[in-house]
């Protein structure tokens, strides 16, 4: 979870999935930059991997304070850690999956994983962020000293 300070009020980059699913759709559906790994690989290093992919911006391995897991709904379990820094969200670049739409279709489209960014205060991105993940502002915000 990528923050940074507007004045004394920290904001947090939240992206939005993309695809034809979620185009219409924007409280609680907002995400922290995630993905999953398997057994075999360092949560740490996956987690730095994804938030490239979906953002185009590489952060520093050094940076990363852990926030610690959540379980979603969907039965996913996500880690998460916080870095202090700064982007444009306006210029993210997504990596892209390709799937069959309209469904049943034999059609092909290429979609962005993530469609767009944006920089949010707690209250705000409490509304946008998928429920599961709003624990990770709560800790956030306690260890920046606000909870």
């Amino acid at each position: 979870m990528l923050y940074r300070f507007a004045g004394e009020a920290p904001e947090v980059l939240l992206v939005h999935p993309g695809g034809p699913f979620w185009a219409r759709k924007d409280a609680g559906v907002w995400s922290i930059p995630k993905g999953e790994f398997d057994d075999t690989e360092d949560p740490l290093a996956c987690a730095l991997r994804e938030f490239e992919e979906e953002t185009g911006t590489a952060l520093d391995p050094d940076e990363p304070v852990e926030l610690g897991s959540v379980k979603q709904r969907s039965g996913k379990v996500v880690t998460a850690w916080a870095a202090e820094g700064d982007l444009d969200a306006d210029s993210i670049r997504s990596n892209t999956f390709r799937m069959q739409w309209p469904p049943r279709s034999g059609q092909w489209a290429t979609f962005p994983e993530v469609d767009r960014a944006g920089w949010f205060g707690l209250a705000e991105a409490r509304e946008k962020l998928n429920p599961a993940q709003v624990e990770f502002l709560d800790r956030l915000a306690e260890r920046l000293g606000l909870g």
